[in-house]
């Protein structure tokens, strides 16, 4: 099923978080901003909204910082959903979270949640590096790092899921310190009991302009691609021998065929509600007062008196266009229906427009595609 076809209700909880990762690709926005959380009333209104209008009952939780860190409120979200006059009972929760979370949350999750996807970089050496603790929440966790703490709450969730309808998977980002060391990680998340996990290429970081303008951000931002594919393929066939699914960000539509290449084209089917009372078609658009060059993404505003979205229909419209078979760069390409013209809040962030591509990746997928081909329906999409 291709990604776009995953239909969620998204609840952005928070700016508040507990690490400080290294290649964050929105803390500059978060620290310039004072701390924020979603309201519940506007989480109640969204879930009555999207359940009114769309077959799907599933819920998700992400950032802008770390959702266990409004854990009220994801508590009283979840209860208000599964209780739901309209297909509460049909409801199922998806998480994605750094896993650093103390023992009550871990014990919340374990009966409440169906998938937890873990953002968790790989041993101890790389977590730590990658996304350290931040200082602030030393005392909470009695001096243990984020990698002990992680890796002990994967293993709690793992060993006590019993009979309970719950995956616990990992979400990886690959950098400079882990693109040579995937097949080693793969024995690393194997060891701990993860079956799923998903890797994803080092993206640029979301600032108040686009890549392309920011001359600054380019000359200080690496990653190799190439190397990346090369690391890659031999880890996914070792991990496939073992039972173990390692996914990339650029195969999400290999199991199908699409124009679009995810979620942010569909926003009426899958919204994602800010807290600052927005709705955003894309993970990468976190803010809808300052979204910048991202404002193309935000596409319905709170209104407090009406007690209801505002949305614009424009916005809409133009993100449901914006498919391969429409995009001129696309047109020759053999992998346009399993590709859906690359992500598009990556495009935006890098480009400024919605219609050019980055060769670098479109060759990238194009490779893997050769190697790879279609495949069956992923168990778990992407995030």
């Amino acid at each position: 099923m291709p990604h776009c076809n995953k239909k969620m209700l998204s609840f952005f909880l928070t700016t508040r978080c507990n690490l400080c990762c290294v290649y964050c690709y929105n803390a500059k926005e978060r620290n310039a901003l004072e701390e924020q959380s979603i309201d519940f009333e506007i989480a109640t209104h969204a879930i009555d909204w999207y359940f009114d209008n769309n077959e799907s009952r599933h819920i998700r939780f992400y950032g802008p910082g770390e959702p266990s860190q409004e854990f009220d409120k994801m508590e009283q979200i979840t209860e208000y959903a599964k209780r739901h006059p309209n297909g509460g009972d049909r409801v199922t929760v998806e998480i994605q979270t750094n896993g650093v979370f103390t023992e009550n949350i871990r014990v919340w999750i374990l009966d409440n949640v169906n998938i937890v996807w873990m953002s968790f970089d790989g041993t101890k050496d790389i977590q730590n590096n990658n996304r350290p603790l931040n200082p602030r929440y030393k005392s909470i966790f009695a001096g243990r790092t984020s990698a002990d703490v992680l890796e002990e709450n994967v293993k709690w969730l793992i060993q006590n899921t019993n009979e309970r309808n719950l995956m616990v998977g990992a979400r990886v980002t690959i950098t400079d310190k882990n693109i040579d060391k995937q097949k080693e990680l793969v024995d690393y998340f194997y060891s701990l009991g993860i079956r799923y996990v998903w890797t994803n290429p080092l993206f640029y970081s979301v600032g108040q302009v686009p890549v392309s303008e920011d001359e600054n951000k380019r000359n200080n931002f690496h990653f190799n691609m190439e190397k990346y594919v090369d690391e890659y393929l031999p880890a996914y066939y070792y991990a496939k021998e073992k039972g173990l699914f390692w996914g990339s960000f650029l195969t999400i539509n290999f199991d199908g065929k699409a124009e679009h290449h995810c979620r942010c084209c569909t926003p009426m089917m899958a919204p994602h509600i800010t807290t600052d009372g927005y709705i955003s078609a894309c993970d990468m658009a976190l803010m809808g007062a300052d979204a910048h060059h991202m404002d193309c993404f935000i596409v319905a505003k709170w209104n407090d008196k009406t007690k209801q979205f505002d949305w614009d229909m424009d916005k809409v419209k133009t993100l449901d266009k914006r498919k391969s078979t429409n995009l001129l760069d696309c047109q020759k390409c053999p992998v346009k229906l399993h590709c859906g013209g690359c992500c598009l809040g990556e495009t935006m962030n890098e480009f400024g427009c919605l219609d050019k591509h980055n060769a670098e990746k479109c060759n990238a997928i194009r490779r893997l595609y050769k190697e790879l081909g279609s495949c069956k329906t992923y168990p778990y999409l992407h995030p």
